[in-house]
């Protein structure tokens, strides 16, 4: 497993990362996969406190400091595992129904938590290239997966979880909004 250091300088988090050439160079395979495989391990008590590092179920290229439009997956349930390594995700469609996280999100690169709610669609459709399985791939998410991968590609557009949260009312409840 290769270990990265996550970058929290909001100057480089702010950039819009650029697309990536498709077939994928074997550099830009390699850290995507390398990718998944550290939120893999990031997920494993005994590794996070061996490498001491933060638990991550999303990370995005730029998140280490190369912007490139790529991100990683990986989402751990009970008896299922989700990982994805995609590259020039798009997001197709999406619901109107919204839904958020009731604990709030957070963030391997924003090392303090940001209270408030993050409402976003609760379906969404995306289309991509998937390192892992080598295929463009069309995705279908729902709820925790839906805004693991719409956390992700904010990254790739410069834009961090808080900034989607109400400044005035960040608890305000949205009538309709699935709570997660």
């Amino acid at each position: 497993m290769k270990l990265f250091e996550i970058i929290t300088d909001t100057k480089i988090l702010k950039q819009i990362s650029e697309e990536v050439k498709l077939p994928l160079s074997k550099e830009d395979e390699e850290l995507v996969l390398d990718m998944v495989e550290y939120l893999r391990a990031s997920q494993d008590e005994e590794l996070s406190e061996k490498y001491n590092i933060r638990p991550g179920v999303g990370l995005a290229a730029i998140q280490l400091g190369i912007k490139k439009r790529m991100l990683a997956v990986c989402l751990v349930e009970e008896k299922k595992t989700t990982s994805y390594a995609l590259v020039n995700p798009v997001i197709v469609s999406h619901s109107v129904r919204e839904c958020f996280l009731n604990t709030g999100e957070g963030c391997l690169s924003v090392p303090i938590d940001v209270d408030g709610y993050v409402y976003r669609p609760y379906k969404v459709t995306i289309k991509a290239y998937d390192a892992i399985t080598k295929k463009k791939v069309t995705i279908k998410a729902r709820g925790y997966l839906s805004i693991i991968l719409q956390h992700e590609m904010d990254h790739l557009d410069g834009i961090l979880y808080y900034e989607r949260i109400d400044k005035k009312e960040p608890f305000r409840l949205r009538q309709g909004a699935e709570v997660i």
